[in-house]
């Protein structure tokens, strides 16, 4: 290509064969590598319509430039010159790389910090946020294990988000919720007050992208500490009656992870596993980032006060990210899911640094 868009070729061949190789049954009966290879696919797609568009695009522009000399053609130009040049930045943002995770399914870790109940309560707030967040997008959440507080709030909590079949990378839940790491911190009068002050307390979320397939993230059997006991707290019938608890030390990074959730032994380990392997992957990704010099958006994973994202302030209904500058005065309709909004922001956000990086966009 000679349209100063050289980076779209080879984009375009993989594309292509990516469609030979979905079009053949046999690459099917590998489950994995099917969906490794869809979900390539959909990362390509939207550089296939840009480019398309732009193509398009350039295309009538230069044939009216060509026949100018018809005032008919002339007067087109001006509008068709518009739309090329629209077409070619729809095409840039396209060519910028995107997070090779946006299409995963998420792990949301949120946990109580400083503020005591109060905290807790709020921390139940935010599952409620996301939880009704991802049914207004049409995900499915799943709690993985919680700990619940004394007055109904939690002191910990695993939510994990799922798109509904295979979804474009740009509209993936990653996509969305990867923003959502960080220390969130509430101004409101706890109902634990009785002289109607407005306390500062601060919960914090952690998000995961989720492994989908076991052997992505290879865990050794000997590598594991595996300790059960006897359920504590709020459940059913059987808590505390069976030692269904699991609790999972990964000996060789010290990660632990505990779940007393479901009924049986066997579940809870299963959770437990995947929760691990979502650590586990994060922290190698974090790793490699690192070691290749490149600037990925950290996530705050200690719950201080002082490293905070987002406000949310209840007695001015107002709710604010302090990364984005984004603010708005409609925060009961925020706690009650729309976050679209406020993600919005830091999409933009983070996609403006992304075209400003040096070779965004070009070969």
């Amino acid at each position: 290509m000679s349209d100063g868009f050289e980076a779209a070729a080879p984009l375009l061949d993989e594309h292509a064969r990516i469609e030979a190789e979905l079009a053949d049954p046999a690459v099917h009966e590998d489950q994995s590598r099917a969906r490794s290879l869809a979900r390539r696919y959909a990362e390509l797609g939207p550089v296939v319509a840009a480019w398309s568009r732009w193509r398009a695009a350039s295309g009538d522009a230069q044939a009216a430039a060509e026949l100018a000399d018809d005032p008919g053609f002339a007067a087109e130009l001006p509008a068709l010159r518009a739309a090329e040049d629209e077409a070619a930045d729809a095409l840039r943002r396209a060519l910028v790389p995107r997070d090779p995770d946006d299409a995963r399914d998420v792990l949301l870790e949120i946990r109580a910090g400083e503020g005591g109940e109060e905290s807790a309560l709020f921390a139940g707030d935010l599952l409620r946020m996301y939880q009704r967040y991802a049914e207004r997008k049409g995900w499915r959440t799943e709690v993985l294990e919680s700990t619940a507080s004394d007055l109904g709030g939690v002191k910990d909590v695993t939510l994990a988000v799922k798109a509904r079949g295979t979804t474009a990378p740009e509209d993936g839940v990653w996509a969305h919720l990867k923003y959502e790491g960080g220390v969130h911190r509430v101004q409101r009068v706890p109902v634990t007050e009785s002289q109607g002050r407005i306390h500062t307390s601060a919960a914090g979320v952690v998000a995961l992208p989720e492994v989908e397939d076991a052997g992505e993230v290879e865990i050794d059997p000997n590598d594991l500490r595996i300790d059960v006991y006897r359920s504590s707290g709020p459940g059913g019938q059987s808590v505390n009656t069976t030692d269904s608890a699991v609790r999972i030390t990964h000996l060789p990074t010290g990660l632990v992870v505990s779940c007393q959730n479901e009924k049986s032994q066997l579940q809870n380990k299963e959770q437990a596993l995947r929760i691990l392997r979502a650590r586990l992957l994060a922290a190698r990704q974090e790793e490699a980032a690192a070691e290749a010099s490149q600037a990925r958006r950290s996530q705050v994973r200690t719950v201080d006060r002082s490293e905070r994202i987002r406000t949310y302030n209840f007695p001015e209904n107002r709710i604010a990210d302090h990364r984005t500058g984004f603010k708005a005065y409609n925060l009961d309709q925020v706690l009650d899911g729309d976050l679209d909004p406020v993600i919005r922001s830091a999409i933009e956000a983070d996609e403006t640094a992304r075209l400003a990086a040096p070779g965004a966009g070009s070969a």
